[in-house]
């Protein structure tokens, strides 16, 4: 009777938009858990306050969505190797003695998904194209990176963003401007849209698509809708496609089992539940 029963949530704002509070109660009850998982609508201002405040409420942890992941990581009192790399942090941790530890589990996430949709695919098959230089960028890359890929094209609307992540991250990364995007998938493995662009919303993605070939994986970050203009014409195409939704399950996965103590399953069924909401 006096055990305490775990809490979690995301924080954002907006939030009520978010699926992982449908993710996470799907696998509390599939996995027979007790704790609860619940949407916060923070605002910057009182971000700190709240997060102090959390531990002291029952809170084990949350997931941190936008606005909030730079200054969340800044907040913490520790912060892993890959929070820092990334620059921004999506999961937290609270510990016993009220202290805040951040990750970033969004890179993850991602391979975990391309490598589950497109399983053949390998970082030495070819060069890799990735749209867009923000944060979801930042864990893009530096996952691929870290999976051995040596050879990307980078475009982002504004040069200089994507400049400052190839200055960051070294290399093997090649920027192009942004009115040359469509040129750079010519001969490329694999296709990566990290930008909002194509999402319910939001601006359309215009980038000439003709250069595609029934070789390339494509895959979009973009989950909202579920085929995008962009992997709807590189279906079409021939190649072989992965939708967003799958990272957001993925990412999901580690938090989960530090808040709640069991790594839970990905499945079709967690699929539907995240998609019946």
């Amino acid at each position: 009777m006096t055990q305490k029963i775990p809490l979690a949530g995301v924080i954002g704002s907006p939030i009520a938009h978010s699926r992982s509070p449908a993710l996470h109660r799907h696998w509390l009850k599939t996995l027979g858990l007790k704790g609860y998982y619940i949407p916060m609508d923070v605002s910057h201002e009182h971000l700190e306050e709240v997060l102090r405040t959390l531990p002291r409420m029952g809170f084990v942890g949350t997931n941190v969505t936008l606005p909030h992941k730079v200054a969340a990581m800044n907040l913490a009192d520790v912060v892993s190797d890959r929070a820092a790399l990334i620059g921004a942090a999506n999961t937290l941790i609270y510990r016993n003695d009220g202290t805040i530890y951040a990750d970033n589990t969004d890179g993850y996430g991602f391979i975990a998904n391309l490598r589950q949709g497109a399983p053949d695919w390998s970082p030495q098959d070819g060069p890799v194209v990735i749209f867009g230089a923000g944060g979801a960028s930042r864990a893009v890359l530096a996952s691929l990176i870290e999976a051995g890929c040596n050879d990307i094209r980078l475009a982002n609307r504004s040069r200089p963003k994507a400049e400052a992540l190839r200055t960051e991250f070294g290399p093997k990364i090649t920027v192009f401007d942004w009115v040359l995007a469509g040129s750079m998938i010519e001969g490329a493995a694999l296709i990566v849209n990290t930008t909002s662009l194509g999402m319910e919303g939001k601006p359309e993605f215009k980038v000439p698509l003709d250069a595609l070939t029934a070789d390339m994986v494509v895959t979009d970050i973009v989950y909202t809708p579920l085929e995008t203009d962009l992997l709807r014409i590189a279906r079409e195409k021939g190649c072989q496609t992965v939708d967003g939704l799958g990272m957001l399950i993925h990412q999901g996965a580690p938090g989960f089992e530090r808040w709640f103590g069991e790594r839970p399953p990905v499945t079709e069924d967690t699929r539907a539940a995240v998609l019946d909401v």
